[in-house]
């Protein structure tokens, strides 16, 4: 009985203290997109224009930017008319796309593989991944996925950038919700601001 009591207790211990594991599907999930989104960057055959609608394509695809884009601006998302908010989701996504194919092009022509995950909630995981280049130098990825009701998308992305790695949506709350609250909410000013963005991003892409 004493021994029983000491491994009831162990085992609830160590339920407590070792992190859960996303489960094989939620990796697989990120594997195979993440994947097809690196090699959409791929095809010396592709010009850069349709390099860039495919890449979106699969984005689109493999992310939820309407979720995310009404994450960014929080409070915000309620009091945009349904014509503010749809032009400033337009902005959003177009500036999240050249965002993420800025930053993953280095990578082009190698793989993304899975290094690790944890589920935060039973729906909600974080699925840690690398993407090594020919230099030999790599970049740590992290994708938040959220499965609802057997359907997987990523709600974030942290990207290694200058050492460290930064979850764009909650980077980009911070500054778009500092913008609209000097302009007492303006949804002209942050579309501005983000296709302002989205120009400077697309203007140092390489072809």
């Amino acid at each position: 009985m004493k021994l029983r009591k000491i491994l009831i207790s162990t085992a609830a211990l160590l339920a407590v203290a070792a992190p859960a594991l996303a489960d094989a599907k939620t990796e697989s999930f990120v594997k195979q997109n993440a994947n097809e989104v690196l090699n959409s960057l791929n095809n010396p055959d592709l010009s850069q224009v349709e390099r860039t609608e495919l890449f979106s394509g699969y984005m689109e695809q493999f992310a939820d930017f309407d979720a995310v884009s009404k994450f960014v601006i929080g409070k915000y998302a309620r009091r945009f008319t349904p014509e503010e908010l749809k032009s400033y989701q337009d902005a959003f996504r177009t500036y999240a796309l050249a965002v993420y194919e800025n930053e993953l092009d280095a990578y082009r022509g190698n793989k993304v593989v899975i290094e690790g995950s944890t589920d935060r909630t039973a729906n909600d995981s974080i699925v840690d991944t690398s993407i090594a280049r020919a230099d030999g130098k790599t970049m740590d990825v992290r994708w938040r996925v959220l499965n609802r009701g057997g359907k997987y998308q990523v709600v974030d992305v942290a990207l290694d950038i200058d050492g460290n790695l930064i979850w764009l949506a909650i980077e980009q709350q911070a500054q778009f919700l500092a913008l609209l609250d000097r302009t007492n909410g303006s949804a002209d000013a942050l579309i501005n601001k983000i296709s302002s963005m989205t120009d400077k991003l697309e203007s140092s892409r390489r072809s």
